[in-house]
């Protein structure tokens, strides 16, 4: 990709489907060449499909963001194109649903937070010099409704999207007269592959209603170009659970997440 080009340029984690592809979508029908990474085969099939719109070059990077050396094979292949990041979408990210003490594997939920956690201060590390350096750059992490609140039977995927949230809203603020802006995307459930990942298919949310994933990153998309602190993404009730965290006391959120992740709680 290291051709002459006006393009601008754009990476995207977790990028084979979901949020992620649609993210990158985004960005190729907005004029920008994107760098597409994930660690499943469906990322080499999500290149061609993004391929086939027409006028971007597409490329992608194959990698375990779980591990360091996963993150770093991606900054190689970054630098290995010979061009500046005008954007980048870190947004790679899963979880796992179950008691915390009965039901859930510890390798898991520390993998949870190496993907959710570890990668998204490593990639942002990497990346982020180079912007301040240029004057210019647009960061969006992926964050989450859940960030609001205590997530019962969710408990490792709350406190690290808490975590990433909070990490965002603070380097917004420490970049905020470099010319990069950040920006929080806040998606609801949506319509994807996590909740069948996170074997939470038997629970109240993981059953129910859930938001297209090419609305939430349209929406995503639009609040990073116009350098928004954060957008709460898909439905009006996403937007309600976002007003009513600030007011209600964890207790009660805490109560109000169990009665939606409960293993059996669909029946």
């Amino acid at each position: 990709m290291n051709q002459v080009t006006e393009r601008p340029l754009a990476v995207v984690t977790g990028a084979s489907s979901g949020i992620g592809y649609e993210l990158a979508r985004q960005f190729v029908e907005h004029g920008f060449d994107v760098l597409i990474a994930a660690e499943d085969s469906g990322l080499e099939t999500a290149g061609l499909e993004l391929r086939r719109d027409g006028g971007a070059a597409v490329e992608t990077c194959r990698a375990d963001l779980a591990t360091y050396e996963g993150v770093e094979t991606l900054c190689q292949a970054i630098a290995a194109t010979g061009r500046p990041i005008d954007a980048v979408a870190i947004n790679a990210g899963r979880g796992a649903g179950g008691d915390f003490t009965r039901e859930t594997d510890l390798r898991d939920e520390l993998n949870i937070i190496d993907v959710n956690v570890t990668s998204t201060v490593h990639l942002a590390k990497r990346v982020l010099p180079g912007m301040v350096q240029r004057g210019a750059g647009k960061v969006l992490f992926t964050s989450s409704i859940a960030s609001t609140m205590p997530g019962s039977y969710q408990a490792v995927y709350n406190a690290s999207k808490a975590f990433v949230q909070s990490f965002s809203e603070a380097v917004r603020n420490e970049l905020k007269d470099t010319g990069v802006t950040v920006t929080a995307l806040m998606p609801g459930p949506t319509d994807t592959n996590f909740f069948e990942r996170a074997d939470m298919m038997d629970t109240k949310v993981g059953a129910g209603k859930k938001d297209d994933p090419a609305k939430v990153a349209e929406q995503g998309f639009k609040a990073l170009m116009d350098g928004d602190d954060h957008v709460v993404a898909g439905s009006f009730m996403n937007k309600v659970q976002a007003v009513a965290g600030k007011v209600v006391p964890d207790t009660a959120k805490a109560e109000m997440h169990r009665k939606m992740a409960e293993p059996g709680s669909a029946s």
